[in-house]
């Protein structure tokens, strides 16, 4: 068993250095100053499928998606070892993009069938919107986080702010604090659970 804390961001954005990364990247600094192992991966853009149903997972009980063409695995076994688990996703017609929806339901279903091994891990969303829509989003990934049995902290307003082009993020002070928040709230819930 480790000593130390880990937490994974998924960043669910096409854009590698937008600002859902920035936001995630700025969560994952103040959870490293309090002594957390941090890890951003980036989702967006890869080619992932949607969850086939197939039930193979329930069946072979080895911490696996059966579809195995994509780096879902990899980033399955990356949940099952983190403490913590935050999710980005901008916002695509009021909801969570392609991408980050085949993350949790897949990564979802192989934590179900697989003794739940999500259960009590910390989880958070943080979304990015032009104007509207974030929190059906913030509530997506909620939704995820909550059926599988996570702790979600809160923060000082829901986890999101309103940007649109590259570096929007830097000019939306809220935004920022909010981030803060949630990281110092991130931090303490980690260390109470562990």
């Amino acid at each position: 068993m480790r000593d130390n804390m880990k937490a994974v961001a998924f960043n669910g954005s096409p854009k590698v250095d937008g600002n859902t990364a920035h936001m995630l990247k700025l969560v994952l600094s103040d959870l490293k100053k309090e002594g957390i192992e941090t890890e951003c991966v980036q989702v967006g853009g890869e080619l992932l499928h949607g969850c086939k149903a197939c039930g193979a997972c329930r069946q072979n009980k080895n911490m696996k998606c059966v579809i195995a063409n994509d780096k879902i695995n990899e980033w399955v076994q990356k949940m099952a070892e983190a403490d913590a688990i935050l999710i980005g996703s901008p916002t695509y017609f009021a909801d969570l993009t392609p991408e980050t929806k085949a993350l949790i339901d897949r990564c979802g279903y192989v934590s179900r069938s697989n003794g739940n091994f999500l259960k009590r891990k910390v989880g958070a969303a943080v979304v990015a919107a032009r104007r509207a829509g974030a929190v059906c989003v913030f509530d997506s990934i909620n939704h995820f986080f909550l059926i599988s049995e996570m702790v979600v902290p809160g923060s000082s307003y829901w986890n999101l702010t309103l940007s649109l082009m590259p570096g929007d993020f830097e000019k939306d002070a809220e935004g920022n604090a909010t981030m803060h928040a949630l990281a110092d709230n991130m931090a303490w819930l980690m260390k109470k659970l562990k």
